[in-house]
């Protein structure tokens, strides 16, 4: 899956990424409206991480998507 299909369906994908990274609210993955740079920083803010690291994790999920 690539990150086109995620954002063009992020109502739908909007649940399993309030799965992955529990602290994020829903407030949170509102504003990110499927926006990948969005959701990188959210999860550095959310949970201590360095960039690299967040996208490492955004990566990921999107390969299980």
């Amino acid at each position: 899956m690539n990150w086109d299909q995620i954002e063009g369906n992020w109502k739908q994908f909007k649940g399993q990424a309030q799965q992955q990274w529990g602290k994020l609210t829903n407030d949170d993955l509102d504003q990110v409206e499927g926006q990948r740079e969005q959701l990188v920083g959210r999860i550095q803010e959310r949970y201590g991480v360095a960039k690299e690291e967040a996208e490492r994790e955004v990566d990921n999920w999107i390969e299980q998507a």
